[in-house]
C-alpha cells in the first residue's frame, strides 16, 4: 500500500542506500530498543540459546547481531544493503561474517541457517514476497524466521514514515511502504511458512518515558514482531 496517502509529514524522500549513508551517524541515538528489541524479548518459539546459525538480514549497525550474541545465538551472519552500516557493525563485533547486499536477494548458502532474523527492514520494500520466500530459501529444516515491523496502524495514523534528521538539520524521509497484517500473512504463508508467533507492541509508559510527547499515541500499535517455522 502507498505510503503517500498517509504522509502527514510531507519530508524530502530519499532512496534506502541515500537515506541510510545519511543517518548512520546518528541511527543508534535515534532507534530505541523498545521498538524491536523488546518485542524479541517477549518471543517463546525460537529458544535463542539453541540457534547455532543465524542470518541477519538488513542487519544494519549491529544492534539485532549483537542482541542474539547476548541470548547465546553460536553464530550470526549479516548481510545489509549500505557500506557505511556494515562499517558500524564490523566494529560492533557482533556478526561472524558480514555481506553487502539485498535482503531479498542476500546470495548466502541455502538451507544453512536455523535462524532467519530482520528488523525494521521491511517497510522499504514494496513487495513482502521476495523476503519472505529469501528468508525461507536460507532456512534450514525446522527453522524459524523473526521479522520485526513497524506496525501498519501506527504507520497509517500517526502519518509518519521513517524518517531522520540529517547534517544540515533537515527531515528527511526514507521510501516507506504500509504493509497490512494481512499482507505479512499472505506473503509467509505463500512463502510456505507456519506462523508461531505474533506479538503487537503497544504505546505505553516504557515508550513514553522516551517519547513523552506521544502521549496522543498512548495504547496504539506501534511494531510486531512475527515468529514463522519452516516444517520439513
Amino acid at each position: 500500500m502507498e505510503f503517500s496517502g498517509f504522509d502527514a509529514r510531507g519530508y524530502r524522500t530519499v532512496d534506502v542506500r541515500t537515506g541510510y549513508v545519511e543517518w548512520v551517524a546518528s541511527y543508534e541515538d535515534t532507534v530505541e530498543d523498545v521498538m524491536d528489541l523488546a518485542l524479541l524479548e517477549r518471543l517463546v518459539d525460537p529458544v535463542w540459546p539453541e540457534v547455532a546459525r543465524a542470518a541477519d538480514l538488513g542487519c544494519g549497525t549491529g544492534r539485532t547481531g549483537e542482541w542474539l550474541r547476548g541470548k547465546g545465538v553460536a553464530r550470526v551472519d549479516g548481510v545489509d544493503v549500505t557500506p557505511e552500516m556494515l562499517d558500524l557493525a564490523r566494529r560492533r563485533g557482533a556478526h561472524d561474517r558480514l555481506v553487502e547486499g539485498d535482503a531479498i536477494s542476500t546470495g548466502l548458502e541455502s538451507g544453512s541457517y536455523d535462524l532467519v532474523i530482520c528488523s525494521l527492514i521491511d517497510e522499504h520494500l514494496a513487495d513482502l514476497g521476495p523476503l519472505y520466500a529469501e528468508a525461507y530459501r536460507l532456512a534450514a529444516p525446522k527453522a524459524s524466521f523473526v521479522l520485526v515491523t513497524y506496525h501498519p496502524h501506527f504507520i497509517m495514523t500517526s502519518g509518519m514514515p521513517t524518517h531522520y534528521t540529517n547534517a544540515a538539520g533537515e527531515n528527511v524521509a526514507i521510501s516507506t511502504n504500509v504493509h497490512l497484517i494481512s499482507d505479512h500473512a499472505r506473503a509467509g504463508l505463500r512463502a510456505g511458512w507456519r506462523l508461531a508467533e505474533l506479538h503487537e507492541g503497544v504505546i505505553d509508559d516504557d515508550w513514553l518515558a522516551v517519547k513523552p510527547k506521544w502521549e496522543r499515541f498512548r495504547d496504539h500499535p506501534i511494531s510486531a514482531a512475527y515468529a514463522w517455522r519452516k516444517d520439513g
